[in-house]
């Protein structure tokens, strides 16, 4: 019977680089499309979210885990307030109404984005980066 050779732990891979090979490699902006149709999707996904027509799990792709957890926990809250109001949930009316953007650094994108509804003009903010090669929310705020 044949022995396998003993595997010295040098040649073992550190955990810490494996890590960081599976982690989100960052992108340059050069290798990424325009964001404005990216931020201007992600806006109408966000707002149908809090109306409630649409699932905050259809975002998960587009945003970090840290962005995505503060969306469930907003749209939670509005359906929440829908439902203590006795509002059904309906389509947003909105038109976005600008996208100003600028990239303070290579990857890296920070936008507002301006909606009229109805009821009231609102903004907003979103910070993309460049990960695996395509652009990735890492923060969204509605003010």
């Amino acid at each position: 019977m044949a022995t396998m050779p003993a595997v010295h732990p040098r040649h073992c891979s550190d955990p810490y680089e494996l890590s960081e090979f599976f982690a989100p490699q960052r992108t340059s902006a050069t290798q990424l499309p325009d964001p404005e149709p990216f931020l201007r999707n992600l806006t109408r996904g966000v707002l149908e979210v809090f109306s409630g027509v649409r699932e905050v799990e259809q975002l998960a792709r587009w945003v970090t885990e840290d962005a995505f957890r503060k969306l469930v926990v907003r749209s939670n809250l509005a359906a929440r307030a829908r439902s203590a109001r006795g509002v059904p949930a309906k389509r947003p009316v909105h038109s976005i109404l600008s996208v100003h953007h600028s990239a303070p650094a290579d990857g890296v994108v920070e936008a507002v984005i301006v909606v009229a509804s109805p009821a009231r003009t609102r903004a907003v903010a979103v910070r993309l980066e460049g990960m695996d090669g395509r652009w990735r929310a890492t923060s969204l705020a509605l003010l």
